[in-house]
């Protein structure tokens, strides 16, 4: 399921920067783009959306004043370049806001609301798609792609991601967490530290399997799905 979105910007480039946003999250599907709030109004009756990220500072109709025009239904993340409007945003029932010029970060956040809003499940600490996640480190958002990654170390309340050019990420989330939301079996529990990638593994002895330069441990709670695993994929 997608959240059916739509974004009202008189600034090309503000929306044009969002529409690579939306473009590039896989629980967003974009549905408009309208360059005032009254194009917007008239799209809108034709076109009802579940999301509208809202531009505040606009000619003949403010978002603002447009926000109190919409259904109730209809969810909004206003966008702005001026910190005192936040307060006026939430006054109209706004999910979030994001202050200009408007990081990839920031909109994550504020469209992770959006998914809690709606009732979509996604995972605490990382956002996952097809063939990449991103993952919180540092402050910040980190793009990790899954076919890169050789295994995952749990460390406590950290999980250490060690990726195929030498890379490490750290992350702060539990193994189960990462682990739930990893393809399985690509992605195999080997211990209850590791999590393997398993098209990485060049060789496999009695209790462990070799992933780049490590050795890394195969313990008995974990050795049947390794063994099938590597079963199923065996030529004889």
């Amino acid at each position: 399921m997608k959240i059916k979105c739509a974004i009202i910007d008189d600034e090309p480039l503000a929306s044009g920067l969002l529409k690579s946003y939306v473009e590039k999250t896989s629980y967003l599907s974009l549905d408009g783009i309208y360059g005032s709030a009254l194009e917007a109004m008239r799209g809108l009756r034709e076109r009802p959306v579940q999301l509208i990220f809202l531009d505040i500072q606009m000619p003949d109709l403010s978002g603002l004043e447009l926000a109190k025009l919409l259904p109730k239904e209809t969810k909004i993340i206003f966008t702005t370049a001026f910190q005192q409007y936040a307060l006026e945003g939430y006054k109209v029932s706004a999910i979030d806001y994001i202050m200009k010029p408007i990081s990839y970060e920031d909109f994550i956040k504020a469209t992770n609301k959006a998914l809690e809003w709606f009732g979509m499940s996604k995972p605490p600490q990382a956002y996952i798609s097809d063939r990449f996640m991103y993952v919180k480190s540092d402050y910040k958002l980190i793009r990790v792609c899954l076919d890169n990654i050789l295994y995952i170390e749990g460390l406590k309340d950290y999980v250490r991601i060690s990726l195929d050019n030498g890379e490490k990420v750290l992350s702060l989330m539990n193994l189960r967490k990462m682990e739930d939301n990893l393809p399985h079996p690509e992605f195999l529990r080997t211990h209850r530290s590791y999590i393997v990638h398993m098209p990485k593994v060049e060789s496999v002895e009695r209790f462990r399997v070799i992933v780049g330069e490590e050795a890394i441990p195969v313990s008995d709670s974990y050795k049947e799905d390794v063994q099938n695993y590597f079963e199923k994929h065996l030529l004889v």
